[in-house]
């Protein structure tokens, strides 16, 4: 085959396959022992040749072409490694290419390995301005854990053959090695986790007189201009990097999938930080409480609803099983009618007081069981319960299989609790700030009222499935609904009796899926708005609602069935969080999943900070839920405990 000076930027075997098969300008040869799906490229440029790069050669899983890896939740509080000690002998992925001289007498070359998450990212390259893309430094890159390491030397003989070059690196949190997430002296690579996804490879070899010309904020990552990082793929791709004649930058066609699926039944941990520091440990065992394996292992801990003590409730005493009694709509408007004041429960809503009690995590079938307890009269409450996710990520797909319990009764009565699975802030000041709202900034705190002071910048952030028994809010025109006042008259059914309006009846069978992120009221999306206002996906169009300028979420709303998602053996949930998007979808089975919400960064400002997942079966106050037909006040305290299931949780 003819060989010609060729110099191929960042292209992938695949781009280099077509230009091959017109043009016959690049070496392209099928290698011995490997799939033989794949092909290798040569790419040579006047000074040297190299071949048969292969990133990631230590690792054989999948096809030549995707290779997947699981994140090693084991010891992995000081954040992820990828791969572990665990997964290959030394903790790293070698890699190894080819070089040939093409002159004949030695030289020395230089080169660099980059890594990239290409599914969360930015593009490098903004057609508008011409440039690179302002967000591009936001994209999870790296190279040589010691970014003080740039560009290694191999001194290359002038024989006219290749030599194998290998080497080493692996996937660290903060691989930049920034500030930002560095206190004290301690490199906290925990707080900027490795992002799930795929991951592409770009090596980079430059000749001695090209190396001079290689910025030093792309040799070494670490380095700002202006205050900003550089990309180097938008440097060698697309760049003055593409420019040089003595420089080759290849992206390997080969990708490394990273997907996230803790263990549910490696145990649930305790933080004395959730319990206030007051820890009953009379319920603790071997999967769940504060021992070292848990503490070091355990990917979920038990996770404490905020209670907010302005929302007492004067509670009807009456216990009751809502769901297995078949509690009746006229039960309900009785038992709303008939209480004096004198007798009504003073009562705020409740978390546990007893770690473990009410949280299990069953190493046999790795599953983790959540159980609202019963009450015992005089001892009244309603209990919120749930677990939390222990380790960091930013952006992912969610996907969890569940079995929470059934909002409504066969009389589509509901028992008051909320099915929640949501996105939180792992919190911690600065070094979790999301990006600075640059239109009037962000409401300063989560509870804080209207008149709260706006900051360029918060950590706060949250991503929501709320489900629960509560009317639409959009479009204005229905909402809210209309309820008659029941009357006092006890021997006249039509006094107190009263039937719910037809537009609630006409759904009597359905929940409500709200699908809200709270983007701290940041003016700075495009179409910012208030009220109900449309937005479109795929053919489908969803009304968002935001209450008013100061309001610091966006909900969207839609109605489905109690029993489709409840009453099953289980169902999926999942929350797919990306740089400029957020898709909520459920489904009976991970490949017939639907899309109930939708929003984009034209309408709400996305996080991009680091979020942990909650999974909670909670009480909530009826009036966070304008125009809900029944009220938590008057419904029963649960007479049996209320469980769930959680069977898995992928991130990817």
């Amino acid at each position: 085959m003819l060989e010609k000076n060729i110099y191929n930027p960042c292209k992938s075997v695949k781009s280099v396959v077509k230009t091959t098969l017109l043009m016959a300008t690049t070496y392209l040869l099928f290698s011995c022992g490997r799939d033989a799906n794949t092909q290798t490229e040569i790419l040579t440029c006047t000074d040297f040749t190299v071949q048969n790069f292969s990133p990631i050669a230590n690792w054989q899983t999948d096809s030549a072409l995707q290779k997947t890896i699981f994140l090693d939740y084991d010891n992995a509080t000081g954040g992820f490694v990828v791969p572990s000690v665990k997964q290959l002998k030394g903790g790293v992925f070698s890699f190894q290419f080819e070089v040939k001289n093409n002159a004949s007498k030695p030289q020395n070359l230089y080169y660099k390995i980059y890594y990239q998450n290409e599914s969360y990212k930015f593009p490098e390259y903004d057609s508008v301005s011409n440039a690179e893309n302002a967000l591009a430094e936001e994209n999870f890159y790296g190279s040589w854990e010691n970014t003080s390491t740039t560009f290694k030397k191999i001194a290359v003989e002038g024989d006219n053959g290749f030599h194998k070059i290998e080497d080493a690196f692996r996937i660290i949190g903060n691989p930049r090695n920034e500030d930002r997430y560095i206190q004290k002296g301690i490199n906290n690579r925990w707080q900027r986790n490795p992002r799930v996804g795929n991951y592409s490879f770009l090596l980079v070899i430059a000749s001695e007189n090209d190396l001079k010309n290689i910025p030093a904020i792309i040799q070494k990552i670490d380095q700002k201009d202006k205050d900003h990082f550089a990309n180097p793929y938008f440097f060698f791709c697309y760049g003055e990097g593409k420019k040089m004649k003595s420089t080759i930058a290849t992206v390997s066609s080969t990708q490394l999938k990273v997907v996230a699926q803790p263990n549910l039944g490696a145990g649930i941990y305790v933080d004395d930080a959730r319990f206030n520091g007051d820890i009953d440990k009379s319920h603790f065992c071997a999967t769940c409480g504060q021992d070292s394996n848990l503490y070091y292992n355990a990917p979920i801990q038990q996770f404490i609803n905020y209670v907010d003590m302005s929302t007492k409730m004067d509670n009807i005493p009456v216990i009751a099983d809502v769901l297995k009694d078949n509690y009746s709509k006229m039960d309900y408007n009785w038992n709303r009618s008939f209480y004096t004041k004198d007798e009504l429960i003073p009562t705020i809503l409740q978390t546990s007081k007893h770690p473990c009690a009410t949280v299990f995590s069953d190493p046999k079938e790795k599953k983790i069981i959540i159980k609202n307890p019963k009450t015992e009269f005089g001892e009244w409450k309603k209990e919120s319960v749930g677990i939390i996710t222990r380790h960091g990520l930013t952006y992912g797909k969610y996907r969890v299989k569940v079995k929470l319990t059934e909002l409504l009764n066969k009389n589509n009565v509901w028992n008051g609790l909320t099915n929640a699975i949501w996105l939180i802030t792992q919190g911690g000041g600065e070094w979790n700030f999301r990006r600075s709202c640059n239109k009037d900034g962000y409401m300063a705190s989560y509870w804080g009222g209207p008149n709260d002071k706006r900051i360029p910048a918060v950590d706060y952030s949250e991503i929501d499935f709320e489900i629960l028994k509560t009317p639409p809010y959009c479009p204005d025109y229905v909402f809210p609904p209309v309820y008659k006042n029941a009357g006092d008259n006890n021997k006249n059914n039509s006094s107190w009796n009263i039937p719910l309006p037809e537009e609630i009846t006409n759904t009597d069978g359905n929940v409500t899926v709200a699908c809200t992120n709270w983007d701290m009221a940041c003016h700075e999306p495009k179409s910012f708005g208030i009220g109900c206002n449309p937005v479109n996906y795929k053919n489908q169009t969803f009304e968002a609602h935001r209450w008013d300028q100061n309001y610091r979420a966006l909900t969207e709303k839609k109605e489905e069935s109690d029993d489709e998602l409840f009453a099953s053996d289980f169902f999926y949930f999942e929350i797919d969080w990306r740089p400029t998007e957020i898709i909520w979808r459920i489904g009976a089975s991970p490949d017939k999943m639907r899309v109930v919400g939708y929003m984009n960064d034209k309408v709400t400002s996305i996080p991009n900070n680091q979020m942990l997942l909650i999974i909670t079966q909670e009480y909530h106050n009826t009036k966070w839920w304008p125009g809900a037909p029944y009220s938590q006040d008057n419904l029963p305290f649960p007479l049996n405990d209320i469980p769930g299931e959680i069977y898995d949780l992928t991130i990817e």
